[in-house]
């Protein structure tokens, strides 16, 4: 098969396209390609294919893909899905490198739709490459090699810029399209993915992080086929220095996963994705206006080195919804130094330093040479990392002369600098993002845009798997205690002295070898929670295991329960925070790891964070310092330090357990893991483990 880069070279610089299923009408889908194609300067041979027409455009019409001059570099498929596939085999045969299914009916259409997609797929060969179905098609502005029927094309005017686009929704990408072309945003590359029967989501980010027009990524993801061929496209713009920005539908889940643990329970598919995202180090568009607002700033190629953002206003209201809004995400509107403070005050005719912040110029009239001149001083601060400048309702009168004066400003530093346009006015916001200065029309994207600004921290080295060996002879399905104990135990994750007993008398035996109080529990393949059913009991005297274990027995016998495989005396734990720390099987995304506040209130407290397997080095030490609890583990108010490091180090082994079981393992769980004190390491007291084939 092609590999994908060959086949979206020829994406990106075809000289010949064909059009199958073309119309006359240029105002009907199938007769918009031939119209885009001519009207947006592509230069290459078009070949329309029709058999019902001489010629369309002034250009020769075929009969049919047999008869086309030559092997077309791409070809757009306007037939219905009846067509389709013999259209596409057609092409397979001519040697078409690259074809581009618009229709639908395919693998969104049930179990039938899902056969004729396998089925179009086979058509299309081992050498020839498929967009779509189910796609409005792809583009390259900077080119004017437009492959599409979007109606957002027929735009005369569209901004050229270095933001390249690949969502899986035809709508989505002709949205973006025509928005940021009202807004004076300029794209590079756009292609929507469609049903993905070849090409997919993955492909194209690769592509646009090799690509050197291309300075900003932007993905509409409403799933993903391989999570691993995804990270490594991801990694790859990480690598590139191409920030990649996505919006991902399905934030709300329709049901919660059926799931025997806490951390099943924890771990919804939309806390996955957000794993996924923050570990290649992508940003998500948490709302569809900054799917175009974060690309938008990050094109100007300036990054924020700290927090730290002044505000420059004519207009005191506008400047407090700046600010209020920066503070809300946490960025750091400070007051500014003396010198600058006294360089504006001298500039705006002051006899005190202006250290204030948001700057408010309104006195001074909004001449631009004053507009100018403060942003300048704002920028040159070693206090100040980024600059927003409200553009207020004077500039109504006189659009150009506010740019121009921002445009001066932003010409002395490298320091991200935004406006924000306070009245409503598009045609500023299309002059500013045009003459290269971000512009927003509501406060809350310019706080997003500037935390989108933040640097990334660089992705630290994949863990190594340990050395450690998976017992033997594990069943499938949920584990008793002492089985799951066993395996955890093998990768270092040691708990509190414990004894598998049968009897009562077993039972106060154990205990009387145990220093202290101890935990009766139940073990039993089929009661996941033990606590719900009374399978346990805590802080019991010695002497007192042997009649507690009776009571239990009798306690789970009335309920009807599974017989138990036996019982489990276990020496308790003193001390320590409890915490919770499991492994949960995503089917699309693979193994997860859960951190959080742990104990039987570990699903209400709400505090908890995941990362996808396999985990890189200090991102175990991010997932504690990501949790509420650890003001409590660090020393809360005078109380003791707990042992940070040996969390971490129970986190990286039981990650190993997962990388060394892999898909086998559905479900595994520590809960609680406590925490000793500082030097004392942790202590593992209850653990369950599912397994599957």
């Amino acid at each position: 098969m092609t590999n994908p880069e060959t086949a979206l070279d020829a994406l990106w610089a075809p000289e010949s396209v064909a059009i199958v299923g073309a119309s006359a009408d240029p105002t009907k889908p199938g007769g918009r390609p031939v119209a885009y194609l001519s009207k947006h300067g592509f230069h290459g041979d078009i070949w329309p294919v029709n058999p019902r027409v001489d010629e369309i455009a002034g250009r020769p019409c075929f009969a049919s893909v047999a008869d086309l001059p030559g092997a077309p570099d791409v070809a757009i498929v306007l037939l219905g899905v009846a067509r389709a596939e013999a259209a596409v085999r057609d092409l397979a045969a001519k040697g078409c490198k690259v074809a581009i299914v618009l229709a639908s009916g395919f693998g969104e259409a049930g179990d039938e739709g899902r056969a004729r997609q396998d089925a179009l797929r086979e058509a299309a060969g081992d050498k020839m490459r498929l967009l779509g179905p189910n796609t409005i098609g792809a583009m390259d502005l900077s080119k004017g090699i437009v492959l599409s029927a979007s109606g957002a094309l027929e735009c005369d005017d569209i901004p050229r810029g270095g933001i390249s686009v690949a969502s899986q929704s035809g709508g989505i990408l002709g949205a973006l399209l025509s928005r940021g072309s009202a807004g004076g945003i300029g794209f590079c590359k756009l292609a929507s993915t469609g049903n993905e029967a070849d090409l997919d989501i993955a492909d194209f980010i690769a592509a646009y992080a090799a690509d050197e027009a291309t300075t900003v990524i932007a993905a509409y993801i409403e799933g993903i086929r391989s999570v691993d061929k995804f990270r490594a496209a991801a990694e790859s713009a990480r690598c590139a220095g191409k920030p990649l920005v996505i919006y991902k539908v399905g934030r709300s889940e329709s049901g919660a996963r059926a799931a025997v643990s806490h951390t099943g329970a924890m771990a919804g598919e939309d806390r996955a994705y957000d794993a996924l995202f923050r570990q290649v180090g992508a940003i998500r568009a948490r709302t569809f206006s900054d799917l175009l607002d974060l690309p938008a700033m990050l094109a100007s190629c300036r990054t924020m080195c700290g927090n730290r953002v002044a505000i420059l206003t004519s207009t005191g209201g506008a400047g407090s919804l700046v600010a209020d809004n920066c503070g809300i995400l946490g960025l750091d509107v400070p007051e500014l130094d003396p010198a600058t403070g006294k360089t504006l005050a001298d500039l705006l005719g002051q006899d005190q330093p202006m250290t204030g912040n948001p700057v408010d110029v309104t006195l001074a009239g909004v001449e631009p040479t004053i507009m100018t001149a403060a942003t300048e001083a704002l920028l040159r601060s070693d206090g100040i990392d980024a600059v927003a400048v409200v553009v207020g309702s004077s500039a109504l009168a006189r659009p150009d002369v506010a740019a121009g004066a921002i445009r001066a400003g932003a010409a002395a530093s490298n320091k991200p600098l935004i406006a924000y346009v306070s009245p409503h006015a598009p045609h500023i916001l299309d002059l500013l993002n045009r003459e290269g200065v971000p512009a927003f029309s509501a406060p809350e994207a310019c706080a997003t845009v500037l935390k989108g600004a933040l640097p990334m921290p660089p992705a630290g080295r994949l863990l190594r798997p340990g050395s450690a060996v998976v017992p033997a002879g594990l069943p499938n399905g949920t584990l008793n205690e002492a089985e799951a104990r066993a395996l955890f135990d093998a990768f270092g994750l040691t708990g509190a002295k414990s004894f598998v007993v049968q009897t009562a008398d077993e039972a106060a035996m154990a205990a009387g070898e145990l220093d202290g109080p101890v935990v009766l529990k139940v073990l039993s393949r089929e009661i996941a929670h033990k606590s719900d059913v009374g399978g346990v009991r805590v802080g019991l005297a010695p002497e007192a295991a042997g009649a507690a274990l009776t009571a239990m027995a009798e306690r789970l016998a009335a309920q009807e329960l599974p017989k138990p495989e036996g019982y489990l005396v276990q020496a308790m734990v003193h001390g320590g925070i409890e915490m919770i720390l499991g492994l949960r099987q995503d089917p699309q995304l693979g193994l997860l790891i859960l951190l959080g506040a742990g104990g039987v209130q570990a699903e209400l407290s709400n505090d908890s964070t995941l990362r996808l397997l396999p985990l890189r080095e200090g991102e175990a030490r991010e997932m504690v310092n990501e949790l509420t609890i650890t003001r409590l583990l660090e020393g809360y108010r005078g109380a003791p330090a707990h042992d940070i490091d040996a969390l971490i180090e129970a986190i990286e082994a039981l990650a190993c357990m997962g990388d060394a079981l892999g898909d086998r393992l559905l479900e595994a769980e520590i809960n609680p893991i406590f925490v000793l004190e500082d030097g004392q390491g942790v202590a593992a007291a209850d653990g369950l483990v599912v397994l599957g084939p």
